[in-house]
Protein backbone atom coordinates (compact mmCIF):
# COMPACT_ATOMS: atom_id res chain seq x y z
CA UNK A 1 0.00 0.00 0.00
CA UNK A 2 2.66 2.53 0.91
CA UNK A 3 4.30 1.58 -2.73
CA UNK A 4 1.24 2.78 -4.40
CA UNK A 5 0.63 6.00 -2.41
CA UNK A 6 4.12 7.06 -2.87
CA UNK A 7 3.28 6.61 -6.59
CA UNK A 8 0.11 8.49 -6.26
CA UNK A 9 1.93 11.61 -4.38
CA UNK A 10 4.74 11.44 -7.06
CA UNK A 11 1.66 11.32 -9.88
CA UNK A 12 0.11 14.68 -8.15
CA UNK A 13 3.03 17.00 -8.11
CA UNK A 14 2.88 19.82 -10.24
CA UNK A 15 5.31 20.31 -13.49
CA UNK A 16 7.08 22.95 -12.26
CA UNK A 17 7.99 20.94 -9.27
CA UNK A 18 9.10 17.97 -10.97
CA UNK A 19 11.18 20.19 -13.29
CA UNK A 20 13.44 21.59 -9.77
CA UNK A 21 15.42 19.65 -8.34
CA UNK A 22 15.15 18.08 -4.64
CA UNK A 23 17.72 20.12 -3.26
CA UNK A 24 15.49 23.43 -4.22
CA UNK A 25 12.63 22.21 -3.04
CA UNK A 26 13.24 22.18 0.36
CA UNK A 27 11.90 25.04 2.65
CA UNK A 28 9.98 28.02 2.08
CA UNK A 29 12.54 29.58 -0.24
CA UNK A 30 11.78 28.69 -3.68
CA UNK A 31 14.28 29.61 -6.37
CA UNK A 32 13.69 28.99 -10.07
CA UNK A 33 15.81 26.56 -11.98
CA UNK A 34 17.98 27.49 -14.83
CA UNK A 35 17.87 24.58 -17.18
CA UNK A 36 20.57 24.85 -19.89
CA UNK A 37 19.14 24.68 -23.28
CA UNK A 38 21.84 22.26 -25.90
CA UNK A 39 22.97 24.27 -29.02
CA UNK A 40 20.87 23.01 -32.63
CA UNK A 41 22.98 20.87 -34.80
CA UNK A 42 24.70 23.20 -37.37
CA UNK A 43 23.15 21.16 -40.55
CA UNK A 44 19.62 21.05 -38.75
CA UNK A 45 19.19 24.99 -39.81
CA UNK A 46 16.93 25.18 -43.22
CA UNK A 47 18.67 27.26 -45.94
CA UNK A 48 16.60 29.73 -47.87
CA UNK A 49 19.29 29.70 -50.56
CA UNK A 50 18.29 25.57 -51.42
CA UNK A 51 14.69 26.08 -51.51
CA UNK A 52 15.21 29.15 -54.09
CA UNK A 53 17.48 26.40 -56.64
CA UNK A 54 14.89 23.90 -56.14
CA UNK A 55 12.01 25.84 -57.36
CA UNK A 56 14.87 27.20 -60.16
CA UNK A 57 15.06 23.47 -61.13
CA UNK A 58 11.61 22.53 -61.08
CA UNK A 59 10.30 25.70 -63.58
CA UNK A 60 13.45 24.45 -65.89
CA UNK A 61 12.33 20.84 -66.38
CA UNK A 62 8.97 22.59 -66.52
CA UNK A 63 10.17 24.56 -69.63
CA UNK A 64 11.95 22.17 -71.29
CA UNK A 65 8.98 19.80 -70.88
CA UNK A 66 7.12 22.16 -72.41
CA UNK A 67 9.47 22.59 -74.98
CA UNK A 68 9.48 19.10 -75.84
CA UNK A 69 6.02 18.86 -76.39
CA UNK A 70 5.62 22.02 -78.42
CA UNK A 71 8.96 20.76 -81.11
CA UNK A 72 8.24 17.13 -80.60
CA UNK A 73 11.50 16.15 -81.57
CA UNK A 74 10.43 12.55 -81.96
CA UNK A 75 8.53 13.27 -84.76
CA UNK A 76 10.61 13.08 -88.48
CA UNK A 77 10.80 16.68 -89.34
CA UNK A 78 9.72 18.49 -92.75
CA UNK A 79 11.26 20.87 -94.65
CA UNK A 80 10.26 23.70 -96.28
CA UNK A 81 10.94 24.05 -100.05
CA UNK A 82 10.64 27.02 -102.61
CA UNK A 83 8.64 25.42 -105.60
CA UNK A 84 7.97 26.73 -109.26
CA UNK A 85 5.45 25.39 -111.88
CA UNK A 86 7.18 24.33 -115.32
CA UNK A 87 6.27 26.36 -118.18
CA UNK A 88 6.93 27.32 -121.87
CA UNK A 89 8.25 30.58 -122.30
CA UNK A 90 10.77 32.16 -124.98
CA UNK A 91 13.84 32.08 -124.01
CA UNK A 92 17.03 33.94 -125.56
CA UNK A 93 20.69 32.54 -124.58
CA UNK A 94 22.57 35.74 -124.38
CA UNK A 95 26.71 35.04 -124.11
CA UNK A 96 28.27 38.35 -122.21
CA UNK A 97 31.82 39.44 -123.44
CA UNK A 98 34.61 42.48 -123.13
CA UNK A 99 35.76 43.72 -125.93
CA UNK A 100 37.59 46.81 -126.69
CA UNK A 101 37.78 49.05 -130.19
CA UNK A 102 39.69 48.57 -132.95
CA UNK A 103 40.36 49.93 -136.53
CA UNK A 104 38.74 47.29 -138.86
CA UNK A 105 42.51 47.19 -140.09
CA UNK A 106 45.44 47.95 -138.21
CA UNK A 107 49.00 47.54 -138.63
CA UNK A 108 52.30 47.62 -136.20
CA UNK A 109 54.87 49.33 -138.25
CA UNK A 110 58.39 47.62 -137.43
CA UNK A 111 61.86 48.19 -139.66
CA UNK A 112 63.07 45.29 -141.53
CA UNK A 113 66.79 45.98 -140.74
CA UNK A 114 68.78 46.69 -137.80
CA UNK A 115 70.22 50.55 -137.20
CA UNK A 116 69.95 53.89 -135.88
CA UNK A 117 66.97 56.35 -136.24
CA UNK A 118 68.08 58.90 -138.19
CA UNK A 119 64.75 60.69 -138.08
CA UNK A 120 60.83 60.66 -137.61
CA UNK A 121 58.38 62.18 -140.41
CA UNK A 122 55.55 62.00 -138.08
CA UNK A 123 53.80 62.87 -135.18
CA UNK A 124 51.08 60.99 -133.35
CA UNK A 125 47.63 61.76 -134.55
CA UNK A 126 48.82 62.24 -138.03
CA UNK A 127 47.11 61.05 -140.93
CA UNK A 128 49.10 59.57 -143.49
CA UNK A 129 48.15 57.73 -147.16
CA UNK A 130 49.73 54.47 -148.31
CA UNK A 131 53.72 54.66 -148.70
CA UNK A 132 54.35 57.73 -147.52
CA UNK A 133 57.46 58.29 -145.35
CA UNK A 134 57.32 57.74 -141.67
CA UNK A 135 61.27 57.59 -140.82
CA UNK A 136 64.67 57.26 -142.09
CA UNK A 137 66.94 54.76 -140.77
CA UNK A 138 71.00 55.87 -141.55
CA UNK A 139 71.89 54.95 -144.57
CA UNK A 140 75.36 55.64 -144.93
CA UNK A 141 77.21 52.02 -144.41
CA UNK A 142 74.19 51.45 -147.00
CA UNK A 143 75.12 54.08 -149.26
CA UNK A 144 78.94 53.10 -149.63
CA UNK A 145 77.69 49.10 -149.99
CA UNK A 146 75.98 50.62 -153.21
CA UNK A 147 78.50 52.34 -154.62
CA UNK A 148 80.75 49.43 -154.28
CA UNK A 149 78.70 47.37 -156.30
CA UNK A 150 77.65 50.10 -158.95
CA UNK A 151 81.92 49.97 -159.48
CA UNK A 152 82.06 46.18 -159.65
CA UNK A 153 79.09 46.42 -161.89
CA UNK A 154 81.51 48.66 -164.03
CA UNK A 155 84.63 46.45 -163.90
CA UNK A 156 82.27 43.83 -164.86
CA UNK A 157 80.76 46.02 -167.55
CA UNK A 158 84.40 46.89 -169.15
CA UNK A 159 85.81 42.76 -168.81
CA UNK A 160 82.30 41.88 -170.87
CA UNK A 161 83.61 44.32 -173.82
CA UNK A 162 87.36 43.33 -173.78
CA UNK A 163 86.17 39.36 -173.81
CA UNK A 164 83.48 40.34 -176.77
CA UNK A 165 86.53 42.16 -178.64
CA UNK A 166 89.11 39.71 -178.43
CA UNK A 167 86.61 37.08 -179.06
CA UNK A 168 85.68 39.14 -182.35
CA UNK A 169 89.20 39.84 -183.58
CA UNK A 170 89.77 35.45 -182.93
CA UNK A 171 86.92 35.00 -185.12
CA UNK A 172 87.90 36.68 -187.87
CA UNK A 173 90.71 35.73 -188.41
CA UNK A 174 89.25 33.01 -189.75
CA UNK A 175 91.42 29.26 -189.98
CA UNK A 176 94.30 30.83 -189.04
CA UNK A 177 93.72 31.05 -185.56
CA UNK A 178 93.19 27.56 -184.18
CA UNK A 179 89.93 26.29 -182.41
CA UNK A 180 91.05 25.88 -179.22
CA UNK A 181 91.83 29.52 -179.12
CA UNK A 182 88.61 30.47 -180.40
CA UNK A 183 86.73 28.44 -178.10
CA UNK A 184 88.59 30.15 -175.59
CA UNK A 185 87.61 33.43 -176.38
CA UNK A 186 84.06 32.49 -176.70
CA UNK A 187 83.78 30.60 -173.32
CA UNK A 188 85.95 34.28 -171.85
CA UNK A 189 82.99 36.39 -173.51
CA UNK A 190 80.01 34.20 -171.60
CA UNK A 191 82.07 34.09 -168.46
CA UNK A 192 82.26 38.40 -168.68
CA UNK A 193 78.56 38.05 -169.12
CA UNK A 194 77.98 35.89 -166.23
CA UNK A 195 80.06 38.46 -164.03
CA UNK A 196 78.37 41.22 -165.29
CA UNK A 197 74.89 39.42 -164.49
CA UNK A 198 75.98 38.57 -161.30
CA UNK A 199 77.06 42.43 -159.99
CA UNK A 200 74.05 43.55 -161.68
CA UNK A 201 71.88 41.51 -159.48
CA UNK A 202 74.37 42.49 -156.67
CA UNK A 203 73.33 46.37 -157.17
CA UNK A 204 69.56 45.43 -157.04
CA UNK A 205 70.29 43.80 -154.13
CA UNK A 206 71.81 46.94 -152.27
CA UNK A 207 69.01 49.32 -153.89
CA UNK A 208 66.37 46.79 -152.74
CA UNK A 209 68.10 46.85 -148.76
CA UNK A 210 68.65 50.64 -149.01
CA UNK A 211 64.84 51.30 -150.02
CA UNK A 212 64.08 49.76 -146.11
CA UNK A 213 66.10 52.13 -144.91
CA UNK A 214 62.80 54.26 -145.29
CA UNK A 215 60.04 53.28 -143.30
CA UNK A 216 56.77 53.64 -144.90
CA UNK A 217 52.90 53.47 -144.47
CA UNK A 218 51.67 50.13 -145.11
CA UNK A 219 48.51 51.55 -145.40
CA UNK A 220 46.47 54.59 -145.33
CA UNK A 221 44.82 56.25 -141.60
CA UNK A 222 45.99 57.58 -138.45
CA UNK A 223 49.08 57.27 -136.35
CA UNK A 224 47.68 55.70 -133.40
CA UNK A 225 50.92 55.00 -131.27
CA UNK A 226 54.12 56.51 -131.79
CA UNK A 227 57.23 54.88 -130.05
CA UNK A 228 59.63 55.99 -132.21
CA UNK A 229 62.55 58.39 -130.92
CA UNK A 230 65.34 59.34 -133.47
CA UNK A 231 69.08 58.14 -132.10
CA UNK A 232 66.98 54.93 -131.25
CA UNK A 233 68.92 51.81 -132.47
CA UNK A 234 65.97 50.28 -134.06
CA UNK A 235 65.66 46.37 -135.19
CA UNK A 236 63.28 44.21 -137.08
CA UNK A 237 61.80 43.38 -133.28
CA UNK A 238 61.25 47.13 -132.66
CA UNK A 239 57.45 48.37 -132.78
CA UNK A 240 58.08 52.20 -134.41
CA UNK A 241 54.37 53.05 -134.33
CA UNK A 242 50.84 51.44 -134.70
CA UNK A 243 48.47 53.08 -137.72
CA UNK A 244 45.06 51.87 -138.30
CA UNK A 245 41.99 52.73 -140.46
CA UNK A 246 39.94 54.72 -138.77
CA UNK A 247 37.03 54.76 -141.26
CA UNK A 248 35.51 51.70 -139.97
CA UNK A 249 35.83 50.60 -136.11
CA UNK A 250 35.00 46.97 -134.57
CA UNK A 251 35.26 45.32 -131.34
CA UNK A 252 37.49 42.73 -130.88
CA UNK A 253 37.45 40.58 -128.19
CA UNK A 254 37.78 36.90 -127.48
CA UNK A 255 35.49 34.31 -126.29
CA UNK A 256 36.48 31.07 -124.64
CA UNK A 257 36.74 27.56 -126.08
CA UNK A 258 33.70 26.26 -124.72
CA UNK A 259 31.58 28.17 -126.20
CA UNK A 260 33.78 28.47 -129.19
CA UNK A 261 31.44 26.20 -131.31
CA UNK A 262 27.88 28.13 -130.99
CA UNK A 263 29.37 31.77 -132.24
CA UNK A 264 29.40 32.11 -135.99
CA UNK A 265 29.14 34.96 -138.17
CA UNK A 266 25.89 37.39 -138.81
CA UNK A 267 24.47 36.71 -134.99
CA UNK A 268 23.03 39.72 -133.22
CA UNK A 269 25.31 41.90 -130.67
CA UNK A 270 23.95 44.28 -128.23
CA UNK A 271 26.93 46.87 -127.70
CA UNK A 272 27.62 49.29 -124.94
CA UNK A 273 30.31 51.31 -124.68
CA UNK A 274 31.99 52.00 -121.80
CA UNK A 275 30.58 55.57 -120.09
CA UNK A 276 27.51 55.28 -122.28
CA UNK A 277 24.01 54.47 -121.69
CA UNK A 278 22.72 53.69 -125.35
CA UNK A 279 23.11 50.06 -126.72
CA UNK A 280 23.85 49.99 -130.07
CA UNK A 281 23.21 47.33 -132.59
CA UNK A 282 26.03 45.18 -134.16
CA UNK A 283 26.84 41.83 -135.54
CA UNK A 284 29.41 39.18 -135.62
CA UNK A 285 31.25 39.51 -138.51
CA UNK A 286 34.87 37.75 -138.11
CA UNK A 287 35.64 34.37 -135.83
CA UNK A 288 38.69 33.17 -136.30
CA UNK A 289 39.33 29.29 -137.11
CA UNK A 290 42.11 28.86 -134.58
CA UNK A 291 41.94 28.76 -130.64
CA UNK A 292 45.16 30.65 -129.18
CA UNK A 293 46.50 27.75 -127.03
CA UNK A 294 48.29 29.89 -124.40
CA UNK A 295 44.98 31.54 -123.54
CA UNK A 296 42.17 29.15 -124.82
CA UNK A 297 40.30 32.18 -126.32
CA UNK A 298 38.83 32.62 -129.55
CA UNK A 299 39.06 35.73 -131.68
CA UNK A 300 35.94 37.44 -132.77
CA UNK A 301 35.07 40.64 -133.67
CA UNK A 302 32.09 42.82 -134.26
CA UNK A 303 30.70 45.58 -136.14
CA UNK A 304 28.44 47.67 -135.31
CA UNK A 305 25.39 48.33 -137.96
CA UNK A 306 25.43 51.97 -137.81
CA UNK A 307 29.01 53.56 -137.88
CA UNK A 308 30.27 54.97 -134.77
CA UNK A 309 33.34 57.39 -133.62
CA UNK A 310 35.14 55.99 -130.95
CA UNK A 311 38.67 56.19 -129.42
CA UNK A 312 40.80 53.17 -129.71
CA UNK A 313 41.12 51.03 -127.37
CA UNK A 314 38.04 51.56 -125.27
CA UNK A 315 36.36 49.05 -123.15
CA UNK A 316 33.21 47.42 -125.03
CA UNK A 317 30.38 45.13 -123.24
CA UNK A 318 29.00 42.96 -125.71
CA UNK A 319 25.88 40.53 -125.52
CA UNK A 320 25.94 37.80 -128.13
CA UNK A 321 22.70 36.14 -128.78
CA UNK A 322 23.64 32.73 -129.78
CA UNK A 323 20.54 31.10 -129.64
CA UNK A 324 16.60 32.63 -129.88
CA UNK A 325 13.44 30.13 -128.69
CA UNK A 326 9.99 30.90 -128.73
CA UNK A 327 9.07 27.99 -126.30
CA UNK A 328 11.40 26.37 -124.09
CA UNK A 329 11.79 25.03 -120.34
CA UNK A 330 14.01 26.72 -118.15
CA UNK A 331 14.92 26.01 -114.50
CA UNK A 332 17.04 28.10 -112.13
CA UNK A 333 20.62 26.49 -112.16
CA UNK A 334 20.35 25.93 -108.15
CA UNK A 335 17.26 23.37 -108.59
CA UNK A 336 19.91 21.25 -110.53
CA UNK A 337 20.98 17.94 -108.85
CA UNK A 338 24.35 15.99 -110.52
CA UNK A 339 26.24 13.10 -110.23
CA UNK A 340 28.11 10.90 -112.41
CA UNK A 341 25.45 9.26 -114.00
CA UNK A 342 23.37 12.22 -115.43
CA UNK A 343 22.03 15.56 -114.50
CA UNK A 344 19.09 15.84 -112.72
CA UNK A 345 15.46 18.12 -110.77
CA UNK A 346 14.01 17.65 -107.97
CA UNK A 347 10.11 17.80 -108.37
CA UNK A 348 7.47 17.73 -105.39
CA UNK A 349 4.94 14.33 -105.72
CA UNK A 350 2.53 14.03 -103.33
CA UNK A 351 4.82 15.77 -100.40
CA UNK A 352 8.44 14.35 -101.19
CA UNK A 353 11.27 15.30 -103.22
CA UNK A 354 11.76 13.11 -106.34
CA UNK A 355 14.12 12.89 -108.73
CA UNK A 356 13.84 13.90 -111.81
CA UNK A 357 16.96 12.79 -114.69
CA UNK A 358 17.23 15.52 -117.53
CA UNK A 359 18.88 17.05 -120.30
CA UNK A 360 19.68 20.62 -119.98
CA UNK A 361 22.11 23.09 -122.16
CA UNK A 362 24.79 24.42 -119.65
CA UNK A 363 25.45 27.47 -120.19
CA UNK A 364 26.92 30.86 -117.79
CA UNK A 365 23.31 32.00 -116.75
CA UNK A 366 20.87 32.24 -113.90
CA UNK A 367 18.88 29.78 -115.33
CA UNK A 368 19.35 26.77 -117.74
CA UNK A 369 17.59 25.16 -120.88
CA UNK A 370 16.16 21.94 -120.59
CA UNK A 371 15.37 20.17 -123.20
CA UNK A 372 14.14 16.59 -122.19
CA UNK A 373 12.90 15.02 -118.77
CA UNK A 374 10.22 17.59 -117.93
CA UNK A 375 7.18 18.62 -119.18
CA UNK A 376 4.50 21.93 -118.75
CA UNK A 377 2.84 21.53 -114.88
CA UNK A 378 5.83 19.87 -113.39
CA UNK A 379 6.56 21.24 -110.14
CA UNK A 380 10.04 22.00 -109.66
CA UNK A 381 12.15 22.30 -106.27
CA UNK A 382 14.01 25.48 -106.72
CA UNK A 383 17.15 24.78 -104.59
CA UNK A 384 17.92 20.84 -104.41
CA UNK A 385 20.80 21.76 -101.76
CA UNK A 386 20.94 19.44 -98.71
CA UNK A 387 17.85 17.63 -100.33
CA UNK A 388 17.53 13.77 -100.92
CA UNK A 389 15.34 11.38 -103.30
CA UNK A 390 12.91 10.52 -101.46
CA UNK A 391 12.81 12.96 -98.82
CA UNK A 392 9.41 14.61 -97.46
CA UNK A 393 9.00 18.25 -98.06
CA UNK A 394 6.16 21.04 -97.63
CA UNK A 395 5.90 24.39 -99.73
CA UNK A 396 7.47 26.71 -98.10
CA UNK A 397 4.90 29.51 -97.33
Amino acid sequence: MTVLQTGSAIADRTEAEVAQPASLQSGSLMVPAVVAVPPAPTGATPKPKRRLWLWAAGLVLAGAAAGLFHFQPWVPSVTEVGVETVALGPVTRVLAVNGRIAGLRSVEVRPQITGTLAEVLVTEGDIVQVDTALARIDPAAQEAALRQAMASLDAALVAEAEAQAAYARDNALGTIVARAVLESAERGVQSAAQEVARMTALLDQVQIQLRKFTIRAPLSGSVLVLRAEPGQTVDPATVLMTIADLGQLVVETDVDESYATQIRSGQFAALQLSGETVVRAGRVSFVSQKVDEATGGLEVKLTPDAALTAPIGLTVTANITVDDRAAAITVPRAAIVRDVASDGVLVLVEGKAQRRAVKLIDWPAARLIVTDGLAAGDVVITDATGLSDGQDVKVAP
